[in-house]
């Protein structure tokens, strides 16, 4: 019998209450803890932890290669100093063990701490990192908030959802049996996200799902998945950690006092969308570990 895949949910801050620390992500631990197989087992063990002081090693962070993790979702949401360089060592050796991540930020320079990560951090486009060089800055994507800069892609009002679209061959990840198309279309909606794209020369990186902006109709990529291959594990690229974040999901849970948009309600509202969220949790998660079988789909917690 498949043992349980152990999952580490980490953000790159220390624990701080008016923040986005990892008690934000607590319907995302939940979720994952409560999914089972087809017979009932348990297909997750998580666990969630901010990091350790900033400014030094981070015991479990620079120790990953010798861990029992099989992934990590590293949710960046520091303003650059978020990860040591033992830290960055630590999650490229994990991911050239075959470790499974799953890496996301947010609008701007959000998590820009991400950018030396081996192949993972050039998927990643910031305001100040990551651009080609004398490439002009994209003008400002959302307009409500002016002192957001691009990267800041407006797919909605938190707590909405947003309408997505297939980018090429439908991903694993994308699957869902009960869609009347076999793939999923919905995930979270926020008014600022960020950039990721497939680097040149990657070649088993793909964008794989697409939004639109409310505000100005662009186009702008929500993932990008790298294959496995020798030496290195599977990789999620995300836009914004908000697809993953309890504000998101359900905004009465609440948010840190810096956030300055009034939410949505519609990702509770619209027909199957939160359905579409968790069921896109489950795939990553079971996609990164080499588990996911479309033909024997995993049960939603609730589920009959």
């Amino acid at each position: 019998m498949n043992k349980p895949i152990k999952i580490l949910l980490q953000t790159t801050i220390e624990t701080t209450g008016n923040d986005w620390h990892i008690g934000r992500f607590s319907l995302l631990r939940e979720l994952l803890a409560g999914l089972a197989d087809a017979d009932g087992r348990k297909l997750f063990d998580v666990t969630a932890r901010d990091r350790a002081s900033v400014g030094q090693a981070d015991l479990v962070l620079s120790s990953l290669p010798q861990s029992d993790y099989d992934q990590v979702w590293l949710f960046a949401v520091d303003t650059g100093d978020g990860l040591h360089a033992d830290d960055r060592e630590g999650l490229s050796a994990f991911h050239r063990r075959g470790g499974g991540l799953m890496v996301t930020r947010d609008h701007m320079d959000l998590g820009c701490s991400i950018c030396e990560l081996d192949v993972i951090g050039a998927m990643h486009l910031f305001h100040s990192h990551n651009r080609a060089e004398g490439t002009p800055l994209p003008a400002p994507d959302d307009l409500g908030t002016p002192q957001i800069l691009w990267p800041n892609f407006h797919s909605g009002a938190n707590g909405d959802a947003q309408r997505i679209t297939v980018a090429g061959a439908p991903h694993p990840v994308l699957h869902d049996a009960e869609s009347d198309d076999g793939v999923l279309h919905y995930l979270p909606a926020h008014p600022h996200e960020g950039a990721v794209d497939a680097p040149a020369g990657a070649a088993q990186a793909r964008v794989i799902a697409t939004g639109v902006s409310q505000s100005t109709g662009k186009r702008f990529n929500l993932a990008v998945a790298v294959e496995p291959s020798a030496g290195h594990g599977p990789v999620i690229a995300q836009s914004t950690f908000h697809h993953f974040a309890d504000y998101n999901w359900n905004p009465a849970l609440g948010c840190p006092d810096f956030v300055s948009e009034a939410p949505g309600n519609s990702l509770a509202t619209t027909p199957g969308a939160l359905r579409s969220v968790h069921r896109y949790v489950g795939n990553v998660a079971l996609w990164l570990a080499g588990r996911l079988d479309p033909a024997t789909p995993f049960k939603l917690p609730g589920n009959a």
